[in-house]
């Protein structure tokens, strides 16, 4: 008997998501190639692994077993990986990351560029993820890395399967339309109570922690216009339907005609990247955070919370251009959370 690992990999996420649509959705089939595969296991094992119990298929006893020891065999196999990168001279490894639409305009072209010119063995493939999926996706493996944010004002709950490494602090600044202010000196929240913001929904992270810091400056704010990328809200409040609040990696975007107002008690949330457990000492996922560090670092931003900059100029826009390699070139070897 030969049991083929894409086989056995769509047995144990199959145990582990119940459901053939589900197990095709973690893959990236379609549920009747998964169940066409699933199909092909059975008669390679020579026993049931599938049952139906009405309108579901479930696993037999067999089917759990063999699950079981799926999953050691995929352990196993990505430790066999991780083994053979650390073993090379050269790196040669192919990563998908998935990625925010605001990092991906600012932070991640140049950590991609300081990346490449480190370890060009090193294939990056990026995905945009919504930020509510990224450890889910980090986990079940759909992903190797994934930029997650964490705001104080709504903190992330954190999935134990996968570690992360802070990046970067970030401040949130006030945009307003030109004008709207007579001295650019940083200003209470409170003062735009009565204003129209800009803003995504209240079940997104950033929409939930922009409440919750309005509310904590003593008001709920109007939402007129409902938008989740940063650079479409500051297009309207440039267009003067009002204001909203833009991280300082999000400025990159920015439009001639806004102002960009610090506040006194300013809003800030962490960049981190996250990646599972199981991988977390290998060596190109570690070569993706050191580049993505350094690359922070030439903005200006470190993971240290004390040192976010609360007189921070956004860098001109050049500055966020794929062609950003400075640096020593050198990788730490091990990934320190």
């Amino acid at each position: 008997m030969e049991l083929s690992l894409h086989r056995l990999r769509m047995l144990y996420e199959f145990s582990r998501c119940g459901t053939v649509t589900e197990t095709a959705t973690i893959l990236h089939y379609t549920p009747s190639a998964v169940s066409q595969q699933l199909a092909v296991l059975e008669r390679e094992v020579g026993l049931e692994l599938l049952e139906q119990v009405g309108r579901r298929l479930r696993l037999t006893e067999v089917g759990r077993v063999l699950a079981t020891h799926a999953g050691e065999v995929l352990a196993a196999e990505r430790r066999a990986r991780i083994a053979v990168e650390q073993a090379q001279k050269t790196l040669q490894a192919e990563l998908t990351v998935g990625v925010l639409a605001t990092l991906a305009s600012s932070l991640v072209p140049p950590a991609l560029a300081r990346l490449a010119e480190r370890h060009p063995g090193i294939r990056v493939k990026t995905r945009e993820v919504p930020p509510e999926q990224m450890q889910t996706a980090v986990r079940e493996g759909e992903l190797d890395l994934a930029f997650v944010l964490d705001y104080p004002d709504a903190p992330t709950a954190w999935d134990a399967s996968v570690v992360s490494t802070p990046i970067c602090v970030e401040q949130l600044r006030l945009v307003t339309p030109p004008g709207a202010l007579d001295s650019a000196e940083p200003v209470d929240l409170a003062e735009f109570a009565d204003f129209s913001w800009v803003a995504s929904e209240a079940n997104t992270q950033f929409g939930h922690a922009l409440r919750m810091v309005c509310q904590r400056a003593g008001f709920v704010p109007h939402i007129a216009h409902q938008v989740d990328e940063q650079a479409t809200a500051m297009a309207m409040v440039a267009a003067g339907l009002g204001v909203t609040l833009v991280a300082d990696l999000g400025l990159s975007l920015r439009p001639a005609a806004v102002d960009i107002v610090p506040l006194r008690d300013p809003m800030t949330r962490r960049v981190l990247v996250v990646r599972r457990q199981a991988t977390g000492d290998r060596p190109s996922e570690c070569a993706f955070v050191r580049a993505t560090l350094d690359a922070a670092a030439d903005f200006g931003l470190t993971p240290d919370t004390d040192a976010a900059a609360t007189s921070w100029t956004p860098p001109p826009a050049e500055r966020f251009g794929p062609g950003t390699t400075s640096g020593s070139g050198t990788v730490d070897p091990i990934h320190v959370v």
